[in-house]
């Protein structure tokens, strides 16, 4: 393995440049502007995240670091990565005014409470009596409150500073409109004014965060009002009478926690019980940032920290008067249609629509599925089907992330109730899900589903659902192998591949994985998927090592490769190695990617780009020429180690070649994107593809349109069909 450092980059940098190219979606005039603003809220969320788990990462590593006098790197890493985050914001700011600016032009208004009118305000006191008053409890800050324990990751907090200056010389202080003047005349008798601080949080679980309120009178304006200033409106309401006070202000902030938890191996205690009680740990961990209102005097920021008990390598971050900006991915279009992204209608399969029921589709032949493109009825509707249908009698699934009112869970219960053998592999240790995971396992076990937590050591990413049916009275199974989670809400925005198929060596591995994830001491042998951590390392690299031998043989080696991220270092060593051979490497890797492309000596036959668009990019395919003889794969896995080495994942090969050739030119139609793909390079820069005297190709318009042709034509040669056989009749 190649172990120079300049030969990699970090993940963690990698990951904000992902995170720059999503800021750069919400800069591209030729976005529809509320989409822009979604993609700030985008932008905001996924930061929110790279805090509670990157840098906290990084910040666990400079500790132990520190405590063994190492130095792994981590510290420097961690300061390009805060620089990195700071030049970020800042060009988030710049973009933010510019939205402003240009949602006014299409007579959208974002208001601040010194913006409205005075009916507005009127009208604001009164919903904000009427609906918001209810959600508002604050907290008094003094030196018994545990501010470390009572802050929560989820919600935006306004930070309010009461001052109440000395009777004496109040008014003349008032009137002379000088802060400095006002403090050094009205001193209490210690020559201070008194202050107290309050924390007030913003109910963004009731209430919207953005109000539209009333023009009155002008019709063609519409004016949006973010919550946080609905309460500033209504701060002597909340406190006069009840505190004295000659001046309140409100700031907000936001704090975003280590989201790592110790899961404990306590044996007289259940696996759910000891996930739950390890939930409870990641809600009073430790602040790895504390973003705050760069009008906040520093006096107060510096009270706070000081209660959050950061240290000096802890990110103490000034920014905009907003915060928790990932509400602004729900930013309510209340203008014209146009200045949103057009809705795609989902496709139809004809293959599933032209057969009685699901089960006799996937007979004729197996079927590939692409969302959101495809609509994910069809999976919803097989499970329906297969809850019901006399012939089926055992249903295996494993889920990791479903919606919130799941169709696929109902499917589940309704089957258990019809006397099927269910069986439910539930991820438990899935990021920022667990809880709710937790609750559907309870309501699955309640139902009388056979439910599985599968192995704490090794997280199940895998995305299998098996289904065994009685057939001229021997058990056959259909099975789905996918890219992506079983959940309605995603399918409309992640692109993923779905394969149905009841073809017998394949469902039989499939069988073979709900065996070991059940049984894991019991051997299992894998000839046709790639299952981690037991075969797809070796297989990969196998594979690899045979486009190596070809292209040094003087026969063609090509790989064709799109995951999500790419950061495993022997995996990367392997791909160096094939560049070195001759071997041409294209990828699409949508996130992180630690590999340095087109770099003279170590990569100059690789060629990687990235593509951010509408739809969020989440399939993982691997294709190898196989010196003419193609071998693909769609898997459910990164090429990460955690994914290779510590999690259950599945790939399995499209046998079909129609099937096959579709995914083909999928990513052909990709690599020709001259509108969204930019270039990964060594220096991270990403630059747009350059388009040269091409044609604007954006991939994926031109992938919804190809394969609507698909569907089309599918449709047309049954109507031909059923036309011959009218004739043939008469």
């Amino acid at each position: 393995m190649n172990n120079d450092p300049s030969s990699w980059i970090p993940k963690e940098l990698s990951w904000l440049s992902f995170n720059e190219r999503v800021l750069q979606e919400a800069q591209d005039k030729s976005v529809p502007v509320v989409e822009r603003v979604r993609f700030l809220g985008i932008y905001s969320s996924n930061l929110d995240e790279y805090f509670k788990v990157k840098i906290a990462d990084l910040k666990r590593r400079v500790v132990i670091d520190e405590e063994n006098g190492n130095d792994s790197g981590a510290k420097e890493v961690l300061k390009k990565c805060l620089s990195k985050v700071k030049k970020l914001n800042a060009t988030f700011d710049r973009t933010y005014i510019s939205l402003l600016t240009e949602l006014a032009s299409h007579n959208i208004f974002l208001y601040d409470e010194k913006e409205i009118t005075p009916e507005q305000r009127n009208w604001v006191i009164d919903f904000f009596r009427r609906n918001v008053l209810k959600h508002i409890s604050p907290v008094i800050l003094n030196d018994d409150i545990d501010l470390v324990s009572f802050l929560k990751d989820k919600y935006a907090y306004l930070l309010v500073k009461m001052t109440r200056f000395p009777r004496k010389g109040k008014q003349a202080s008032r009137n002379s409109g000088e802060e400095n003047v006002r403090e050094e005349k009205n001193r209490d008798k210690d020559g201070q004014s008194r202050v107290t601080y309050a924390l007030i949080e913003v109910p963004t679980d009731k209430i919207p965060r953005f109000i539209q309120i009333p023009t009155f009178g002008n019709k063609k304006d519409k004016v949006l009002m973010i919550l946080d200033n609905v309460i500033r409106v209504g701060l002597d309401i909340i406190f006069k009478g009840l505190f004295d006070y000659d001046e309140i202000s409100a700031y907000s902030a936001k704090m975003n926690r280590d989201a790592e938890y110790d899961l404990s191996s306590q044996m007289d205690r259940s696996f759910v019980e000891n996930m739950s009680q390890s939930l409870k740990q990641r809600l009073v961990s430790m602040p790895v940032r504390f973003a705050y209102d760069k009008e906040m005097p520093k006096e107060m920021v510096r009270y706070i920290v000081k209660k959050l008990c950061m240290q000096d390598f802890d990110s103490v971050m000034e920014g905009g008067r907003y915060h928790n900006f990932k509400d602004f991915t729900g930013f309510p279009n209340v203008g014209r249609e146009y200045i949103e992204n057009t809705p795609l209608p989902e496709l139809n399969s004809v293959d599933f629509d032209s057969a009685a029921n699901a089960f006799e589709a996937i007979s004729v032949h197996d079927i590939l599925l692409y969302y959101p493109y495809h609509t994910f009825r069809y999976f919803t509707e097989l499970l329906r089907q297969a809850s019901y249908d006399p012939a089926v009698t055992a249903i295996k699934i494993n889920i990791y992330r479903v919606a919130s009112k799941s169709r696929v869970i109902s499917s589940l219960i309704d089957a258990a109730n019809n006397g099927k053998h269910v069986t439910v592999i539930v991820e438990l240790k899935a990021r920022f899900d667990e809880e709710n995971n937790i609750k559907w396992a309870s309501r699955l076990t309640d139902a009388g589903v056979k439910v599985l937590f599968g192995m704490p050591s090794l997280k199940i990413h895998s995305k299998l659902c098996l289904i065994t049916r009685i057939e001229d009275g021997q058990p056959t199974r259909y099975a789905h192998i996918g890219t992506g989670n079983f959940n309605e809400k995603t399918a409309k925005i992640y692109t993923d591949f779905a394969l149905f198929t009841k073809h017998p060596e394949l469902t039989h591995e499939v069988e073979e994985v709900f065996t070991f994830i059940e049984f894991p001491y019991i051997h299992t042998k894998f000839d046709r998927l790639l299952v981690s951590p037991i075969n797809a390392r070796k297989k990969i690299t196998d594979m690899v090592e045979n486009e190596i031998n070809n292209a040094r043989s003087g026969f063609t080696g090509k790989i064709l490769v799109k995951v999500n991220n790419l950061v495993d270092k022997e995996l990367i060593s392997e791909l160096y190695k094939a560049s070195q051979a001759g071997v041409q490497i294209d990828m699409i890797i949508r996130g992180m990617c630690s590999l340095k492309p087109g770099v003279p000596g170590l990569s100059e036959n690789i060629r990687v780009i990235s593509i951010v668009d509408r739809f969020l990019e989440h399939p993982r395919v691997m294709y190898f020429y196989n010196n003419g003889n193609p071998k693909l794969f769609i898997s459910s896995a990164d090429w990460m180690s955690r994914n290779l080495d510590t999690r259950i994942e599945v790939g399995t090969p499209v046998l079909s070649p129609i099937l096959k050739n579709r995914i083909l030119e999928i990513l052909s139609i990709q690599f020709q994107d001259t509108m969204k793909a930019r270039v990964i390079d060594a220096e991270q820069s990403n630059a747009y593809v350059k388009r040269g005297n091409r044609k604007k190709l954006r991939s994926q318009i031109a992938i919804y349109e190809y394969l609507a042709g698909i569907e089309e034509k599918k449709l047309a040669k049954i109507a031909a069909a059923q036309g011959n056989s009218a004739l043939n009749k008469i």
